[in-house]
C-alpha cells in the first residue's frame, strides 16, 4: 500500500471542473512533482491533499487514513507551503515560528530547538529580525520554516521558489533534496521545469484538471519520444527516409530506436559511411511544450 493514495479525485466550482478524475499513488520518502500550465489544477490538487478544501468526489488516504474522516490526525503529519502566504510583518522570525509551534501543540523547549535547527539549515541567520524588514527570499524561507515547525512526515508545497533569485532558488532545491534523506515525503508544484526534472523521483503533468502523463523522467521521456537520434552519413544512392544535406553529408533525425537501426543498417548495406551518431535526451520543458500543443 502506498503512503498517499488518491482515487477518482474531482473538484468542481460552479460548473467548472478544476480537477477531473485524478488517480495517484505516492510512496514514502518520494519527491513528487506536479507541473502544468496556469489553470491545470495543480494548486487545487495540493490544497485537497492538504485537507484545506474538500473534493467534490473521490477519496484520499494517507497512511491508510481517510482524509475526510481523519482530517485532524492527518494534518498533524502535514506541512503546507502555499504559493502566496501573508506574514505577520511586525513579528520577528523567532516569535512568528514560536506562535505556529504553539498552534501545532509543539512543546516550547522542543519548538525553540527546532526553530534554531531549521533556520540554521535554511541559512537564515535572522531569528530576531522583523519579517517586514526581510527580503522576499528571506521571507520565503520563514514560510518554509513554518511548514516544517511540526516536523511533518509529508511536505506539500505550491511553487516553493516562486519569485526568488537564482541563488536562493538553487539553495531551496538543495534543501528539499536533503529532506528526502530524512525520510520525508515531498509533493510540490513548479513552473521551473528544470528544477522538477533534477529533483523529482516522479512527475505528474496536468492540463485542464486531467492527468496527461505520469512517471519517472525516463518513463515520461520514453512515452513522449524523449530521445532523439542524429545520424550523419554519406552514401552514393537514393534513400527512402528523411534526411537533410549538410556540408556535403546527410543528416537524419528520429525518436525511434527501430527507425535508427533501420537507417544505420540501410547505410551499411548500401556501402555508405556513418560519420557521426549523437543521442540527445529531450528535456522536460520540451516534452511539456509538446504535450500542451
Amino acid at each position: 500500500m502506498s503512503e498517499i493514495e488518491v482515487e477518482g479525485l474531482r473538484k468542481e466550482y460552479d460548473g467548472f471542473t478544476a480537477v477531473d478524475n485524478l488517480n495517484l499513488e505516492i510512496e514514502k520518502g518520494e519527491i513528487f512533482g506536479i507541473v502544468g500550465p496556469n489553470g491545470a489544477g495543480k494548486t487545487t490538487t495540493l490544497k485537497i491533499l492538504s485537507g484545506l478544501i474538500t473534493p467534490t468526489r473521490g477519496s484520499i488516504k494517507i497512511q491508510g487514513m481517510d482524509i475526510k474522516k481523519d482530517a485532524q490526525k492527518i494534518k498533524q503529519k502535514l506541512g503546507f507551503l502555499p504559493e502566496e502566504s501573508p506574514l505577520y510583518e511586525g513579528m520577528t522570525a523567532h516569535d512568528y515560528l514560536m506562535f505556529f509551534a504553539e498552534v501545532y501543540g509543539v512543546e516550547k523547549k522542543t519548538a525553540s530547538m527546532r526553530i534554531s535547527d531549521i533556520l540554521s539549515a535554511l541559512r537564515l541567520d535572522a531569528a530576531d529580525k522583523r519579517i517586514g524588514d526581510m527580503s522576499k527570499g528571506m521571507q520565503r524561507k520563514v514560510v518554509i520554516a513554518r511548514a516544517l515547525i511540526n516536523d511533518p512526515e509529508y511536505l506539500i508545497m505550491d511553487e516553493m521558489t516562486s519569485g526568488l533569485d537564482p541563488t536562493t532558488s538553487r539553495y531551496l532545491v538543495d534543501f528539499v533534496s536533503g529532506l528526502k534523506k530524512e525520510g520525508k515525503t515531498v509533493v510540490f508544484s513548479a513552473h521551473n521545469l528544470y528544477q522538477v526534472e533534477s529533483l523529482c523521483d516522479r512527475v505528474l503533468i496536468m492540463n485542464r484538471g486531467k492527468e496527461i502523463a505520469i512517471g519517472t523522467m525516463p518513463e515520461i521521456k520514453k512515452m513522449c519520444g524523449g530521445i532523439e537520434y542524429t545520424i550523419e552519413f554519406d552514401v552514393d544512392v537514393a534513400f527512402d527516409f528523411k534526411a537533410v544535406k549538410n556540408n556535403g553529408n546527410f543528416i537524419a533525425r528520429t525518436n525511434s530506436l527501430e527507425e535508427f537501426n533501420r537507417i544505420t543498417g540501410w547505410v551499411a548495406k548500401h556501402n555508405g559511411r556513418i560519420i557521426d551518431i549523437k543521442t540527445t535526451e529531450t528535456s522536460l520543458e520540451e516534452i511539456f511544450l509538446k504535450l500542451m500543443d
